[in-house]
């Protein structure tokens, strides 16, 4: 599996791939609900054939038949990584994961806990889940793991939690890297030394590159610091 994933916060399929033009390696990339709405899987599946390692971020979030369905469909586009939402269940992981291994051995699931947007007074007075905000990732992922899935998707401030709950094969995927600590619509965010402190599997970067003056001279710079960090540590 990769280690950074490069979120591809773009409408269309000709803006995605000028985007990766202007980046001189081929970058693994996150196709989100927005691109792949609009796009579809046969976008997907060129980015596929092109090179390019796809995380497939649509959190799959259904009765377990329906999960079971979709799944199978994405297991055929033959993407590195996609995800659940954790909040449909553990019967739903299950069949989802079913689905896949129906039809792709190799893809790997993963299931969303809370999301980085998330804050503990949101959770309580707009989810109306009790506990503090750690406590119910921690379940989320406990239930991810138990219905058979390779790891969740978790802020950093999570991460350590979780690694240390259940174990470092179990993956952490994390979004919301930022250069600096600065926040918008994401209020749990964190640098790329802080998601090695705690033990992230990967990283997915997004508005920082692509919208960045220079994405190639962006992407090289998350790269260099995530490498070097890992590196250096391991």
């Amino acid at each position: 599996m990769n280690r950074l994933y490069l979120a591809l916060d773009v409408e269309t399929r000709d803006e995605a791939f000028s985007l990766l033009k202007k980046i001189d390696q081929r970058p693994a990339v996150k196709v989100g609900m927005e691109l792949f709405y609009r796009e579809g899987g046969r976008f997907v599946e060129e980015l596929v054939a092109s090179g390019y390692p796809v995380f497939l971020d649509v959190k799959v979030h259904d009765i377990p038949e329906t999960a079971r369905r979709t799944l199978r469909q994405i297991g055929r586009l033959g993407v590195e990584m996609t995800n659940v939402h954790t909040l449909g269940g553990e019967t739903m992981m299950r069949y989802a994961l079913d689905g896949l291994r129906d039809v792709n051995e190799t893809t790997k699931l993963i299931g969303v806990t809370q999301l980085t947007s998330t804050d503990e007074r949101m959770l309580s007075e707009q989810l109306g889940i009790g506990g503090s905000l750690e406590q119910a990732v921690l379940r989320q992922a406990g239930l991810a793991k138990r219905a058979g899935l390779d790891g969740v998707v978790a802020s950093v401030h999570e991460a350590r939690a979780i690694r240390q709950a259940l174990g470092s094969p179990f993956l952490t995927v994390t979004p919301g890297i930022r250069i600096n600590e600065t926040t918008d619509d994401q209020v749990r965010v964190a640098t790329p030394q802080a998601a090695f402190d705690a033990g992230v599997s990967a990283i997915v970067v997004g508005r920082p590159i692509t919208r960045a003056a220079d994405p190639n001279a962006a992407y090289e710079y998350f790269m260099k610091e995530w490498s070097q960090t890992y590196e250096t540590n391991r």
